[in-house]
């Protein structure tokens, strides 16, 4: 059964002083807080088994969420301590939990409609030959010069037009094979992937904001997509 891993270790600096005391994955929007939209949509699409890596502030995080019976999910707890790992040493961390099988992965600031069962249905078909699947978005107005190229389904680079990527994907275990454990990102393996075309892509149009700001927060709490 596929698995979801949701990256919620960050400190959040640029949403301070929000969060000096709450945990960025517990600021809310439109009354809940932000993972508990991914926890929904997750198990509306059938998952079943979620993992969450915590950092800054992290038994908040475990405290409200328990062990996501709430939610028809199990939730297992990645503890990195602070500072924490980046995204890539999260993962790498992450991985006995999350089994040998391709899972669907989600920065916990995000803020979407994008169905949770298109990318479930991508982990359970990906292709041997590929190591990730990625969601690209149309590039917001603080992030104009994007992140990737998607051609024919495919994710490339260097190509015009640019997209920002989401935050969400799917990930096969080993992408991290020679990876050693401690501080690193996982863009980094996901360019080298792609050179070597085992990095597919889709482009989401539907609302999409990565809750980076106080201002984003707000636009989001006043209805408005940010």
């Amino acid at each position: 059964m596929t698995k979801a891993f949701i990256l919620a270790a960050g400190r959040g600096e640029r949403m301070r002083p929000l969060t000096d005391h709450t945990p960025k994955p517990l600021l809310e929007v439109r009354g809940k807080p932000l993972v508990a939209y991914h926890l929904e949509a997750l198990a509306a699409a059938g998952v079943r088994e979620v993992v969450i890596n915590l950092g800054w502030l992290g038994a908040k995080i475990r405290e409200h969420f328990g062990d996501g019976s709430t939610y028809g999910l199990h939730i297992a707890w990645s503890d990195e301590g602070w500072p924490a790992l980046e995204t890539g040493g999260g993962i790498l961390k992450a991985l006995p939990l999350l089994g040998e099988e391709p899972f669907l992965l989600m920065n916990g600031d995000v803020f979407t409609d994008m169905p949770m069962s298109r990318l479930v249905a991508r982990a359970q078909g990906m292709p041997a030959a590929d190591l990730a699947h990625l969601v690209v978005v149309p590039n917001p107005p603080q992030h104009p010069q994007g992140d990737f190229a998607v051609v024919d389904g495919r994710l490339v680079e260097p190509a015009p037009p640019q997209y920002t990527f989401s935050g969400l994907y799917v990930l096969r275990p080993e992408l991290f094979a020679g990876c050693q454990p401690g501080h690193f990102g996982v863009v980094p393996l996901l360019r080298a992937a792609a050179q070597r075309g085992q990095v597919s892509a889709e482009l989401h149009e539907g609302l999409w904001s990565d809750v980076g700001t106080p201002e984003r927060l707000a636009a989001l709490n006043a209805g408005a997509q940010a």
